[in-house]
């Protein structure tokens, strides 16, 4: 993943998260601090599919996959 692409992820995190303190943060479990919820999660992933062109079926992800900022840069960098 390129420095551009990991900005495109962190855009889209700050928008459906409501913050930008997880930028700062990446380790934090979104999901445990009330940033992230089944909602969230979707709109995360049509959005990461639509700016960044990776297809990932909801039902295809885990929890733990995507719970901190630097797991969810992982799962994208993965799938590009």
């Amino acid at each position: 993943m390129d420095e551009a692409q990991e900005q495109q992820v962190l855009r889209l995190l700050v928008e459906v998260c409501g913050t930008d303190a997880i930028t700062s943060e990446r380790d934090v479990d979104l999901f445990e601090a009330g940033l992230l919820d089944s909602l969230g999660t979707t709109q995360l992933l049509v959005s990461l599919e639509d700016e960044l062109g990776i297809k990932v079926p909801p039902t295809a992800v885990e929890r733990e996959d995507i719970s901190t900022v630097n797991r969810i840069l992982t799962f994208v960098s993965e799938r590009l």
